[in-house]
């Protein structure tokens, strides 16, 4: 495989994440909108909120059996324009039923995207031979930046969704389907080292796969506190003004997109093992100031701490799944991948229950003990390839510089 072939096919990814990141950030930020435009009440929008990861989750499990037949560049080519149309048939509907047509599509194709692009990173990162996939999320977090600027305009100038979503997707779809062109990815040559270690070599122990699944849970259960809890803390809990209370999260994708342009430096020279123990010790220290926090300000700290620390592990706990199953890392990627999801579901509602019945402070400490937990399971991302057939068999690496 040539250095400039990789080279086109590491920026085409990145331009996957990018586009992923802003389409994300497009819907979500706009889900009040969303509420009212198809008059959804507040006892119905927890469900259409659960039902989206629980149908990316599905996707994922199916992408898991397709990328049998096929390579995980073509899933991904059709994934990220169906997701796109999603999001824009969530702006151009008007009925309930549409509305959950729409989330419901978006939510598989999210499944498929988050799982083929993951399962594309680890492979070029097996390829280059050195860490780059925290370079990968850098690109998603600033899509996340601008698709939540983008939000924020259309809501300041009070566009309607489908005038506010359908310049992203205009540009944003055939950029996207135009980049595929480039994509490179080694599941052929994964299923040749498959085959030249026996069956056994396709299969993944969920047993040595848990430690990472209990890290990735435990990491978006931090990220979804974050995202679903920041403003009204620093609001209601801090003393802060409505304005003020919109900060935290800006602060925290800006804090994620610098920890992931730096973070593949840290991997290189200290290792995986030890930055996944420094970001778990880092997003800890900045729950702990966040609960005892005694002003706006101070829980800004807090979060800033969060994005510098969380930022690192998801894309090390991907890239820890392709080292274990080398010969099979499309698989366990899939199956890990499901386990962002479960976070996602677990982490809003828990911090929510405990703050009504507790308080919002102590709420905090319990991701803060989670993502400490991490500290545990942290000698699994430094583990050797899973034995296959009695031996173990490295990954063929590329030196591209």
């Amino acid at each position: 495989m040539t250095d400039a072939r990789l080279r086109h096919g590491r920026a085409s990814l990145a331009l996957s994440f990018f586009v992923q990141g802003v389409t994300f950030a497009l819907l979500v930020t706009r889900i009040p909108a969303i509420q009212d435009r198809y008059g959804i009440s507040d006892g119905l929008l927890p469900v259409f909120l659960a039902a989206v990861p629980i149908l990316a989750g599905v996707g994922s499990v199916v992408t898991e059996k397709v990328v049998a037949r096929v390579r995980p560049g073509v899933v991904l080519r059709w994934a990220q324009p169906v997701v796109l149309l999603a999001l824009l048939g969530v702006g151009a509907g008007s009925a309930l039923w549409e509305a959950a047509l729409a989330l419901g599509v978006f939510g598989l194709a999210v499944g498929a995207l988050d799982a083929s692009m993951n399962m594309m990173g680890v492979s070029l990162q097996r390829a280059y031979g050195r860490s780059i996939m925290l370079g990968f999320h850098a690109a998603y977090s600033l899509g996340g930046i601008a698709g939540a600027s983008m939000a924020w305009a259309g809501a300041h100038w009070d566009l309607s969704l489908l005038v506010s979503y359908l310049p992203a997707v205009v540009v944003l779809l055939p950029v996207a389907f135009i980049g595929s062109r480039w994509y490179v990815d080694g599941a052929s040559a994964e299923k040749r080292l498959g085959e030249a270690q026996g069956k056994g070599a396709a299969s993944v122990s969920f047993k040595l796969l848990m430690p990472l699944c209990l890290v990735m849970s435990f990491a978006y259960i931090g990220d979804s506190t974050v995202s679903n809890w920041s403003a009204k803390y620093l609001q209601d809990v801090l003393g802060s003004s409505e304005q003020l209370s919109t900060v935290p999260y800006n602060v925290y994708m800006v804090t994620t997109l610098l920890g992931r342009a730096v973070g593949d430096f840290g991997v290189r020279r200290f290792g995986a093992v030890a930055v996944v123990r420094f970001g778990s010790v880092l997003a800890a220290a900045g729950f702990g100031v966040v609960a005892v926090a005694g002003g706006a300000w101070v829980g800004m700290l807090g979060f800033t701490l969060l994005g510098l620390g969380l930022c690192v592990i998801v894309p090390q706990t991907f890239a820890a799944a392709g080292r274990m199953f080398p010969g099979a890392s499309d698989t366990a990627i899939a199956r890990l991948n499901v386990f962002n999801y479960v976070g996602f579901l677990v982490g809003s509602p828990l911090v929510g229950a405990l703050g009504d019945a507790w308080s919002y402070r102590g709420a905090m400490l319990v991701p803060m003990v989670l993502v400490l937990a991490t500290l545990v399971y942290a000698k699994s991302f430094g583990a050797e390839p899973a034995r296959y057939g009695g031996g173990h068999e490295r990954p063929h690496t590329v030196d591209v510089g």
